[in-house]
């Protein structure tokens, strides 16, 4: 009996001790966050940085990539020439060139990079990497050629370039490796690490407002993380040079930004919140719910569409007019990016470029007179709750020519009214288009209206709904989603594009018009500039080919803008 109780108590003894040692050993990690001093404007964290870069470096996607136009368009652009020049400078400061195989050494599990100059590339770089590992990397191994330096009873190292005047530190502290282009933001890092926190006077990045108040408005963390202080990236020069969408004057109204992307085989899915500077007025929810239910009519084959919550008048007008009324005629919308500067040995021509006229001038655009009166006062008295476009793609039967058919859905408060929308619609067409009533005859089909001549036009009113396309049958399609229940949620706005069903029709389209028939640009071989859409973007929609559709939701509240934007992958 004795020997029973001995062994019980000898097990209940070892189990609560595995008990504890499991606990300590499943304690929360601390946030890298808080070894990264304050003042950054951009900060980005890795769950698994060495796995992202595994996973990057076999795809099928860089492989493919590193050999397409859109590369070698990426090869020449003066992002990439700075990137370069950069990478020199560390290189000479540091005495290593920071290849894919440097940074594959010094990829840690848990990553963070803290961005502090957008200009000088000022960063801090955090990670997760045993000690043994750290010592095995060719930075440790160079050590000599460093100049030692002490923080936070940590070693650590620096080594300078005295032309570019660029700084290079790194240190390992426990099981963390540290690199930063500054000595005092490495500095900084090992006193935040050290065990007498409490002594520093270093503040770290979690304990600026901007940070705490944009990281509490986002969810979980994903895969990979970056958080960005848009108060001080905005204004930046190099944000305005280099920011694709070229938005800024919208991106002014947000002070910080998060952006959670997380990764399976099947999809990729980025949550990103947009906190606004002041609160914006709350929406009503009747139109968020109308711009969900629109998704009913989006026909199963549609490319793109984009539904939109409280559209203003002039926006549906002018999509109306824009896609299906006068799709061709009208001046061309002036760029606003200043021109490209062509490199080149100073020579203006070329004795193969037969189709450019030198001795005429160019011909302006013809642009047709509309009446617009019965159309924009029918719109001025609807109060418009949500609109929904939609765009396919078909060839003809030859296989020569793409054709595109676009569809509009408008959800209007009260009910429309089919006459005067008729009426509208060949008032507008009619200055333009005959010079008497011939083809703006309205007759009726199954379920829809549509003119009788040559125009391609059709509508449809369902009471509330409106849809007119230049196809009959999109109406079809979308008249058959009446009867359809939309179980997405009331949203701002949805937009969708179907990748894998338009990839090759895209190719097809801007092939042809970038390179029309018998030009001389379509002989492979010759130094030529790649063309934007048929090399450019054909080349890297080919590239990511495993990506079958798109999906951008958007929901806005009065004090922060959610978007979800989801990649379906079909390898």
């Amino acid at each position: 009996m004795k020997r029973i109780f001995l062994f019980l108590s000898l097990a209940l003894l070892l189990a609560a001790i595995g008990r504890a040692a499991y606990h300590a050993a499943t304690a929360p990690e601390k946030a890298l966050s808080k070894y990264v001093p304050a003042g950054s404007l951009l900060y980005l964290e890795a769950r698994d940085l060495s796995s992202l870069l595994a996973d990057w470096n076999s795809s099928t996607e860089k492989k493919q990539w590193v050999t397409t136009s859109n590369y070698e368009v990426f090869s020449r652009s003066r992002l990439l020439l700075r990137l370069q020049g950069a990478s020199a400078q560390f290189a000479a400061a540091a005495g290593i060139p920071p290849s894919m195989d440097f940074l594959s050494q010094v990829a840690g599990t848990r990553s963070a990079l803290a961005l502090y100059d957008i200009g000088n590339l000022e960063f801090l770089y955090v990670t997760y990497l045993p000690s043994a590992r750290s010592m095995q990397t060719t930075l440790w191994q160079t050590r000599a050629k460093f100049e030692p330096r002490n923080a936070g009873g940590v070693a650590f190292y620096v080594r300078s370039d005295p032309e570019s005047q660029k700084q290079v530190a790194f240190a390992v502290s426990g099981d963390y490796l540290l690199l930063a282009t500054r000595e005092d933001l490495l500095a900084g890092a090992l006193q935040l690490m050290s065990k007498s926190q409490t002594q520093t006077q270093v503040h770290d990045l979690a304990s600026e407002p901007w940070w705490s108040q944009a990281v509490a408005s986002a969810g979980p963390a994903g895969d990979l993380r970056m958080v960005m202080n848009l108060e001080k990236i905005v204004p930046s020069p190099y944000f305005r040079t280099y920011w694709v969408q070229q938005n800024i004057t919208e991106m002014k109204q947000y002070s910080a930004a998060v952006s959670d992307l997380f990764r399976s085989l099947e999809q990729y899915r980025e949550e990103r919140v947009l906190l606004r500077k002041s609160p914006a007025s709350p929406v009503a929810d009747t139109g968020l719910e109308e711009a969900a239910s629109l998704i009913r009519l989006i026909p199963e084959r549609a490319a793109i569409y984009e539904t939109k919550a409280y559209p203003s008048r002039d926006s549906c007008f002018d999509l109306i007019e824009t896609k299906l009324l006068a799709p061709h005629s009208g001046p061309s919308l002036v760029s606003e990016m200043a021109p490209e500067v062509q490199l080149t040995s100073g020579e203006t021509g070329g004795g193969s470029d037969l189709e450019t006229r030198i001795d005429q001038q160019a011909v302006a655009p013809i642009v047709r007179p509309q009446g617009t009166g019965l159309l924009k006062a029918l719109f001025e008295k609807t109060q418009i709750l949500a609109s929904l476009q939609v765009q396919s793609t078909e060839r003809d039967p030859s296989g020569v020519f793409i054709r595109i058919h676009s569809a509009i859905g408008l959800a209007a408060a009260s009910d429309w009214n089919e006459p005067a929308v008729q009426a509208g619609l060949t008032d507008f067409l009619r200055p333009g288009l005959t010079a008497g009533e011939h083809g703006l005859v309205w007759e009726q089909s199954s379920g829809y209206y549509k003119l009788d001549g040559l125009w391609p036009l059709a509508l449809a009113v369902r009471g509330k709904v409106l849809m007119i396309a230049d196809d009959p049958a999109l109406i079809k399609a979308m008249l058959a989603g009446l009867n359809r229940k939309s179980d997405v949620k009331s949203a701002t706005l949805i937009a969708g594009f179907n990748h894998r069903q338009e990839q090759s029709n895209f190719a097809r389209f801007f092939g042809l018009v970038d390179r029309p028939t018998g030009s001389l640009s379509d002989v492979r071989g010759m130094d030529q500039k790649p063309q934007f859409f048929s090399d450019n973007m054909t080349s890297l929609s080919a590239t990511l080919a495993g990506v079958s559709a798109e999906r951008v939701v958007l929901r806005a509240e009065p004090d922060r803008v959610l978007q979800t934007v989801t990649y379906e992958w079909s390898r």
